[in-house]
């Protein structure tokens, strides 16, 4: 089970870019958004779920992001709460009623300076058509890791050579193989399976055994 904390209103700034929080606080409150925040999922950014019984609109963010990337994922998942608040409940959770939503959100947040001209633009590039998750637009996720603090300790697959090996998030290791159209076929050092990753899936280079 992921621990989870809730994060008081007057903290949240610290995870938020410079100015933004007032603008974020309001939507907050007048949804009466019960936020928290959560260890690194690999699986998600964030999700919201809708209100069940005494519990009101619920969102999480996964707290190791950078503040850009915190802010865009927050959005995002308030993009599902004031979409169903104003189409219904029978909207497709990705469809043109939340990319409607999501997109004018955005734009409140853009071009007010609060973030660098290169997320800006990666964001702007990825408004035209917003996906189900931020997280696999690759453009946008180069971009945004360039803000991660921790992010020398790692690399993308598409950064290794040929035939050096890695670690991915389930602990086990591979070896880079060619790119078969979008994705690199790798392959398990163990038991010699092959398996397609993204060329920016996050991994940490390690020497061959």
């Amino acid at each position: 089970m992921i621990p989870k904390k809730e994060v008081p209103l007057n903290t949240l700034s610290g995870f938020l870019p410079d100015g933004t929080y007032e603008k974020v606080q309001k939507f907050l409150i007048r949804y009466k958004v019960h936020l928290t925040i959560t260890r690194k999922r690999y699986s998600v950014l964030g999700d919201y779920r809708l209100p069940d019984g005494n519990q009101g609109h619920r969102i999480t963010v996964n707290g190791d992001l950078n503040r850009y990337a915190f802010l865009l994922t927050l959005l995002h998942e308030l993009a599902h709460l004031i979409a169903y608040e104003y189409y219904g409940l029978r909207i497709a959770p990705h469809g043109m009623e939340w990319k409607k939503t999501f997109r004018r959100i955005l734009t409140d947040f853009t071009d007010k300076g609060y973030m660098p001209q290169d997320v800006e633009l990666a964001i702007k590039k990825y408004m035209q058509d917003p996906s189900a998750r931020s997280c696999v637009d690759e453009d946008l996720i180069r971009v945004l890791k360039k803000y991660d603090a921790q992010m020398h300790h790692f690399c993308f697959v598409e950064d290794l050579q040929e035939g050096e090996w890695f670690v991915a998030t389930d602990g086990r290791k591979y070896c880079r193989g060619k790119k078969i159209r979008k994705r690199y076929v790798c392959t398990d050092v163990h038991n010699r399976k092959r398996y397609l990753f993204s060329p920016v899936y996050e991994v940490q280079r390690v020497k061959k055994d």
